[in-house]
């Protein structure tokens, strides 16, 4: 039997490790993030699903009218995806805790690109139409985007949209952090102006975790103890608050390792000198020699056995 994908993806991988593991302390990974960016605290106790911020988004995004109004509340029946016409929509979740009537007690969750402190997007965007910002937007440049959706892949949070039904001049579409309100106009981003319960606050990265730690422990029954966001990924400008445990309104359970910090130590270790992909790929040949060789041995001991 052959070399399967599963093991030639594993030989990769220890060959790439051993490799990067060799010459990895010359070429330490460095985080780009930026010292004291700017993000947002979303503490979904306050939020009441009025989505709001939804239309704000819409407005000064310029998007597409929804097919259906944001005064029309059903849309909250099922759960949704921010996409190439939406950059932030708002889910509807129980958990089963029940109110003094009896009734379900809703969480709302608005989502949007988290604007990460290392983007794995950029990371993986091989043209540079994806940077981070000294402000702490995740800003994306149409001119220089070549459509290969790299991005899309290697968010963790699977955010990017693409634009398919344009063939001409299609975009990647995400939540822009309003970058223009807030670096050239010095305005909040919309859905943070317009929430009516202030369930966003906006403001330095380093004192919103103030703000939240604070919440927390002024108010330990009203929150569970984990600020989502302070450290997943390596951290991210948008945080939350809850009440109750963020796997049960989908958020994603993540390391706290950046998502380039892997790749990029590898790819910079084996392209650091000329010899290193020649080291790989020998490593992977003699690997796959030895399956080989090891098949035919097997086959052979089959054909003396049969004879």
């Amino acid at each position: 039997m052959g070399l399967n994908r599963r093991d030639f993806f594993k030989y990769v991988t220890v060959a790439g490790a051993a490799v990067a593991g060799a010459e990895g302390s010359a070429h330490a990974w460095q985080s780009r993030a930026p010292s004291d960016s700017v993000g947002c605290l979303v503490d979904l106790t306050r939020c009441i699903g009025c989505r709001k911020c939804e239309q704000a988004c819409n407005r000064v995004n310029g998007l597409p009218e929804p097919d259906r109004s944001f005064e029309d509340y059903t849309v909250l029946d099922r759960e949704r995806r921010p996409d190439e016409k939406a950059y932030t929509v708002v889910n509807r979740h129980t958990t089963g805790q029940i109110d003094e009537r009896d009734q379900l007690i809703p969480t709302f969750v608005k989502l949007q690109c988290m604007h990460c402190q290392d983007p794995a997007c950029a990371s993986a965007c091989i043209v540079g139409a994806l940077s981070k910002k000294e402000n702490g937007t995740v800003h994306y440049d149409v001119s220089k985007c070549i459509g290969c959706r790299y991005c899309m892949v290697a968010c963790p949070f699977e955010i990017p949209a693409y634009e398919y039904h344009d063939p001409i001049t299609p975009r990647v579409m995400k939540c822009t952090f309003c970058y223009e309100r807030v670096q050239n106009e010095n305005k909040l981003p919309g859905c943070a102006e317009i929430c009516p319960v202030e369930a966003i606050t906006f403001g330095r990265r380093s004192d919103l975790l103030k703000v939240a730690h604070d919440r927390i422990k002024r108010n330990p029954g009203r929150y569970i103890d984990h600020v989502y966001g302070e450290k997943e990924v390596g951290g991210t400008s948008w945080m939350y608050l809850s009440a109750v445990p963020f796997e049960k309104l989908g958020f994603v359970t993540l390391p706290e390792e950046p998502m380039p910090r892997l790749a990029e130590t590898i790819q910079h270790s084996l392209f650091a000198y000329m010899w290193s992909p020649i080291v790989l790929f020998g490593m992977l040949g003699g690997v796959m020699w030895a399956s080989k060789d090891k098949s035919d041995r097997a086959g052979n001991g089959k054909e003396g056995g049969s004879s």
